[in-house]
């Protein structure tokens, strides 16, 4: 099954999640990561859903989400065409022994320390899943406590927008 983002633009009002998500808990499909923030203008919202599946899935997903009256428009993002971001908190079970070799991996991978105790570190993490993947993989030896991840953020490359939020109508 293939990965698929899609970017998707909704009207910024309360209950709008909530039958997004129910669209796809009635169908049956699985959101594999979903992240929504408002957008420049405040009656829009940005919606981006990770969904696995092949193509006839995706066409009904997007059919189903064209439903909905929220919504102003859909667009699949392309890898190579889009920055594609995920934060993570990752904390570390940590001794005064293993302390400098995990805060050197820290460095390596550009991250930040957000929180230190007597047993642990917490650390900040932006990048694409496959660096905060193989940061996890490192700290695995140490001992990881805790993990909590954003789920992706994504925006096309270049200055091509989604959507003129002043006609949104029309379109």
């Amino acid at each position: 099954m293939n990965r698929h983002v899609l970017s998707v633009l909704v009207e910024n009002q309360s209950g709008v999640l909530s039958r997004v998500s129910g669209l796809f808990s009635r169908r049956g499909y699985n959101i594999d990561s979903l992240s929504v923030g408002e957008t420049e203008d405040p009656k829009i919202s940005r919606m981006t859903i990770v969904v696995k599946g092949d193509d006839y899935i995706l066409e009904q997903i997007k059919k189903q989400l064209n439903k909905l009256i929220d919504v102003i428009k859909i667009v699949e993002l392309s890898p190579d065409q889009s920055v594609f971001r995920e934060l993570a908190l990752i904390k570390v079970r940590t001794s005064m022994e293993t302390r400098a070799s995990i805060i050197e991996i820290v460095s390596i991978f550009r991250a930040n320390i957000v929180d230190v105790s007597n047993e642990t570190l917490t650390v900040e993490m932006t990048g694409d899943e496959s660096k905060i993947e193989a940061f996890i993989s490192l700290m695995d030896s140490y001992g990881i406590v805790e993990i909590v991840r954003t789920g992706l953020a994504a925006i096309e490359r270049g200055n091509r927008q989604i959507i003129n939020h002043k006609k949104y109508e029309e379109d």
